[in-house]
């Protein structure tokens, strides 16, 4: 007879002993104070300041946002009331898909209820609608880049992450009448470095390949109006499909492919995870297409976001402090130790009131475990600074290594 609850008991046990368990923090958001929040703990409840919010730039606080997801709710309801093919096309669905093509000067665009769906259900369809397809994979692409590629059931292929000469080799000893996708991110966020995205597409103009680009920590973040690092880097116009979300810089929930209207129509028409699922609630639908119209001329709030970044990194670098090689608004610090990670995030929680979670397997490789944060335009001098405090004082509670991360600790498993 199987023992299924022992079974599930035993897989979680494993986890714990490898020191990767991971605990959810019980956080209530405060409007208007972004980065307060309140935690809830198993015997206290407090404000604490959050460094490792996704909501980059605060816009899930954003009074504009708030103020139409109320107006939507007010005028249509909450639900989309079915999938979109059947009764949950509405007309903020439409709106925002014209804004999100718009803002990558693209033909056409098509939402998802999340990045990774988005992902998935479109490197799936790919690689099953394009015959013979071979997708040449990143290997730090996102876990849901990974799964759609695996639903497509098309050969692939990875390439070392950022090598531009290794993805050449590879797309050399390829047929030059066989359809290869090109599959890749703009900024990959547990590190903070950006592909070269222009050299990336002069391959694949040289080998006839097909450019797919995972843009959800770039749009919002850059580019004169948004739309990415491939639009600050001009070089947009050469992408065939940006993938993107709206639950991080635009602060609410979705995902979205933006391209031609033929390959958005394909993949409308074949994608099992656009076709079966119910559509994105048009409330939140309408607080993502006000985020996206006010970050489009939100070019001050970007620079700020910048600012903070590059302000953090040298602040805490000048500390001692080992921050990781970044040149994106991410801002690692690396611990090298599941359990010492651990043991840090909730020391700065119990006796700081700083929240940042772990980073540990299977989001970074073994040895590579990290604190991630993510200052925002709302984190002050003052924050930055308290912060500092606290992670020297931990650093030394824990005699922790100092200084620059060594450069192999880059290499992935």
């Amino acid at each position: 007879m199987v023992d299924y609850e022992s079974a599930f008991k035993a897989a979680v046990k494993a986890v714990k002993n490898e020191g990767r368990y991971r605990v959810f923090a019980d956080l209530e958001r405060c409007k208007g104070k972004f980065p307060q929040a309140i935690y809830h703990g198993p015997t206290v409840r407090k404000e604490v300041t959050v460094w490792c919010s996704n909501d980059y730039l605060g816009m899930g606080q954003n009074d504009h946002v708030a103020n139409a997801m109320k107006a939507a709710v007010d005028k249509v309801g909450a639900g989309a009331g079915g999938t979109r093919n059947i009764a949950g096309t509405t007309h903020y669905h439409v709106r925002l898909e014209e804004e999100l093509a718009n803002l990558h000067d693209k033909e056409a665009a098509l939402l998802f209820t999340s990045g990774y769906v988005g992902n998935e259900a479109t490197l799936s369809t790919l690689g099953r609608v394009l015959p013979d397809c071979i997708i040449l994979s990143d290997e730090m692409n996102h876990a849901s880049m990974i799964q759609g590629i695996r639903g497509g059931k098309s050969p692939k292929l990875i390439w070392r992450h950022n090598d531009l000469q290794h993805l050449e080799s590879l797309l050399q000893d390829l047929p030059a009448d066989k359809p290869k996708i090109i599959a890749f991110e703009s900024v990959y966020s547990m590190d903070g470095d950006i592909a070269p995205i222009e050299a990336i597409c002069d391959l694949a103009d040289k080998y006839n390949a097909f450019t797919y680009l995972d843009e959800v920590h770039g749009v919002g973040l850059y580019g004169h109006k948004g739309g990415g690092v491939a639009q600050r880097d001009g070089v947009q116009d050469r992408i065939d499909l940006i993938e993107g979300t709206l639950g991080k810089a635009f602060g609410v929930m979705g995902g979205y492919i933006a391209g031609s209207s033929s390959v958005i129509d394909a993949v409308r028409s074949y994608a099992s995870g656009f076709i079966f699922t119910t559509a994105l609630s048009p409330v939140l639908v309408a607080g993502a297409l006000e985020s996206v119209r006010f970050l489009k001329k939100a070019g001050d709030l970007r620079e700020k976001h910048q600012e903070r970044a590059a302000r953090m990194k040298t602040i805490l670098s000048e500390a001692g402090l080992p921050v990781m090689p970044s040149v994106s608004h991410i801002v690692p610090v690396f611990v090298g130790d599941p359990v010492r990670c651990k043991q840090v995030s909730d020391v700065l929680l119990d006796e700081h009131n700083l929240y940042v979670q772990p980073i540990n397997y299977p989001t970074v490789p073994k040895g590579t475990e990290r604190l991630r944060f993510t200052p925002t335009p709302l984190h002050t001098d003052d924050h930055i600074e308290q912060l500092k405090i606290a992670l020297d004082k931990v650093w030394n509670e824990f005699d922790l290594k100092r200084g620059a991360p060594e450069n192999n600790l880059r290499l992935r498993n």
